[in-house]
């Protein structure tokens, strides 16, 4: 992630967002929970969205930062309201982030990307329910939609034309970091391994996702060239 940052108008909150999100991990660990801490693991991805409005210059850029604003939206209503909430912000931001991707497609893709696109939901799919299928009926069904939602946003991410290596690769890991989640709800994984690679995973692909898409828009418009 190095280079020119003469096109990131407020560097500090990315800064700030890497140290609220890196530092949530101590938490995890620790089992903590209550207002304060939930406050602290919506920090991460509340100063990303932060930065990605403050970087706006397109509705390109106004789309990356809601789509992380809800994502921050639903990692404080996961722990203060519920899991039905939590997933609600999320879907609504995966929505935003799919329409965005679909309005910045890679002109064309080459045939091992284009099988990694069409494979990447179906086989999301066949993983979610080999983790859930012995739950009940509706929470394997919501366990199924949701993920189908994660991984069409991150299907769409690998077929846009933000850098793969930032902006795809990011959105593939956060589709990994809620298969684990399933895995250690439905016991594949012990809880005690799950914690260490979920909140790691998340929001690493959080930061990859938003550093990707909003360097390329922004450099693009300070070269003159605004997505709108």
């Amino acid at each position: 992630m190095s280079g020119d940052g003469g096109w990131d108008r407020a560097r500090w909150l990315w800064v700030a967002a890497l140290a609220g999100g890196v530092s949530f991990f101590w938490a995890v660990l620790q089992h903590l929970d209550g207002p304060a801490i939930w406050a602290w693991k919506t920090s991460g991805v509340a100063l990303l969205a932060l930065w990605a409005a403050a970087n706006a210059r397109s509705t390109d850029g106004w789309l990356i930062a809601a789509a992380l604003g809800f994502g921050a939206l639903g990692d404080y209503l996961l722990d203060a309201l519920g899991m039905l909430q939590g997933a609600a912000a999320f879907a609504t931001g995966h929505l935003i982030a799919i329409a965005l991707y679909l309005r910045n497609r890679r002109p064309s893709l080459s045939g091992s990307q284009r099988l990694l696109v069409w494979a990447t939901v179906p086989l999301a799919l066949v993983i979610a329910w080999g983790l859930t299928h012995a739950a009940e009926t509706g929470q394997m069904i919501a366990a199924m939609a949701y993920t189908g939602g994660v991984a069409v946003m991150a299907a769409t991410a690998w077929a846009s034309r933000f850098p793969r290596y930032r902006t795809g690769i990011g959105a593939m890991i956060f589709l990994a970091s809620d298969l684990f989640i399933f895995a250690g709800e439905g016991g594949t994984l012990s809880r005690s391994v799950t914690m260490w690679l979920v909140w790691p995973l998340y929001f690493t692909g959080q930061a990859l996702i938003a550093w990707g898409v909003v360097s390329t828009l922004s450099r693009e418009s300070d070269a003159g060239r605004v997505t709108a």
